[in-house]
């Protein structure tokens, strides 16, 4: 998911495959200001040959490109199922619990339940994409700066910021509808609520809230390698548009 990167942050990261490149457009002229510097400044001054429009253009749909691949990534299949750095797995504080329940012969049980809570997610992963993609067109200039002037993962925190809210209201019914279709929702509240009576670590016995969390958390994870792509690796910046602004940085 392509990070919220508008114009500039595929400037800096894409701005030329070469070090060289990457260090011009951030030389500064005889006023003091580098080509960045100017592109932010909404002058209407021209980076390359480029307009202003033109760089954000690439950059957004740089954005666009990189949201559609990670939601595509992570919707499909065993996205998040397949994936250790993002597969849902039992809370930490209900280890015990599962350790009890592997060692009574119920190990199928809970496999059961790690793969639903994972496909829920992956269900719901389904509609990201345009909630990034309606926060990608929304960005302005500002927003552009303070992402390249932030840190590595400006873009992620920009999205988070900016969707997280939208995405949890879009992910819950989505993955409360698919916990209950196996009744889950209904066992681990029943299991839980038991176990909380005489644990002082207590589960969160809300299912859903708990896969929601963990749902968003893969979510973002996806995007931030999506941003390192753009950022570091030429290969990732596709399409003639793309290749039309940061040929000419």
């Amino acid at each position: 998911m392509r990070l919220a990167v508008t114009f500039l942050l595929a400037c800096v990261m894409v701005v030329s495959a070469d070090a060289q490149g990457f260090k011009n457009i951030f030389r500064k002229d005889s006023t003091g200001k580098s080509a960045v510097d100017r592109v932010l400044g909404g002058n209407g001054s021209q980076v390359g040959g480029l307009s202003v429009n033109e760089i954000a253009n690439g950059l957004k749909e740089a954005l666009t490109i990189g949201v559609q691949k990670g939601s595509g990534k992570l919707s499909a299949v065993d996205g998040f199922f397949k994936d250790a750095a993002v597969k849902i797995l039992m809370p930490a504080e209900a280890v015990k619990v599962e350790q009890k329940l592997r060692a009574l012969g119920l190990g199928k049980q809970v496999d059961n339940a790690v793969l639903t809570m994972n496909r829920a997610a992956e269900d719901a992963a389904k509609s990201a994409s345009p909630i990034f993609i309606n926060a990608i067109k929304q960005m302005t200039i500002q927003d552009a700066a303070g992402i390249l002037k932030g840190g590595d993962f400006a873009a992620t925190d920009y999205l988070k910021s900016k969707t997280t809210l939208e995405l949890t209201n879009a992910f819950r019914p989505v993955i409360e509808k698919s916990l209950e279709k196996v009744d889950a929702t209904k066992y681990w509240t029943t299991l839980f609520s038991t176990y909380n009576r005489f644990s002082t670590n207590q589960v969160n016995t809300d299912l859903t809230a708990y896969v929601t969390e963990k749902a968003l958390a893969g979510i973002f994870h996806q995007v931030s390698l999506e941003e390192q792509k753009i950022r570091k690796d030429p290969v990732a910046r596709t399409t003639d548009i793309l290749k039309k602004v940061f040929s000419k940085q």
